[in-house]
């Protein structure tokens, strides 16, 4: 399946979704934050804003700033961490996120975010998203996405096989997760189009996922 053969209709057994770009936008967050990274380390921001969306901080460090110890970069995104999350002016809803999260409330569905339990739940709670009950953060791998680590972690909690679930995704570390993992994507916003998702929606009011008798969860989309 490709982006430019749009299906109407997926059938999953289980969502895992994404937070940052799928849910909430944060952008003007992270960009206040990160662009003054990259000013203090010397390094073009619109290069460093290519690389930090989707991944854990300390993961997108160790890509522009390779020879650093990994000592030295766990440090930074504590700090980074706690500056994103004292910072949520402009943190907002992603259109339809209200109402699609309203529809998975008795569906399986879990949220796969690489920010940590405190930013998640800060910038969930700032949008005014419920947080859904089962959860993967930063603290729940050991590994960042583009790792599979999360979503495959996810599906195990949720009891169903990768190839049953569905992602929603914006950025290509998630996509690139996503699809290691062995699960179908569909890509969220502009970001997502440039990564070869199974299926891109401009936002969540796009789709409209809805039980089917045999148990699954069917996702209408377009």
């Amino acid at each position: 399946m490709t982006a430019t053969a749009t299906p109407t209709v997926l059938t999953a057994r289980a969502l895992l979704l994404d937070m940052d770009g799928t849910l909430v936008n944060s952008d003007a967050v992270v960009e206040r934050i990160w662009r003054r990274w990259a000013e203090r380390h010397g390094l073009d921001g619109d290069e460093v804003m290519k690389v930090v969306h989707g991944r854990q901080g300390h993961a997108s460090m160790a890509v522009l700033l390779p020879d650093r110890p990994v000592e030295q970069n766990l440090a930074d995104n504590a700090r980074m961490l706690a500056a994103e999350t004292a910072d949520m002016d402009g943190v907002v809803a992603i259109p339809g996120a209200p109402e699609f999260l309203a529809a998975l409330r008795e569906l399986p569905h879990a949220l796969v975010t690489s920010a940590d339990v405190a930013l998640s739940t800060a910038r969930m709670n700032a949008a005014g998203l419920p947080l859904p009950g089962i959860r993967i953060t930063a603290e729940s791998v050991g590994a960042s996405k583009p790792d599979p680590e999360g979503f495959l972690k996810a599906a195990a909690e949720l009891g169903v096989d990768p190839t049953d679930c569905v992602v929603f995704e914006d950025s290509g570390a998630g996509i690139t997760a996503g699809r290691a993992a062995g699960m179908r994507v569909v890509g969220v916003g502009p970001r997502a189009s440039f990564h070869a998702p199974d299926v891109t929606v401009p936002d969540l009011t796009r789709v409209r996922p809805e039980p089917a008798p045999d148990g699954t969860v069917r996702l209408h989309i377009g």
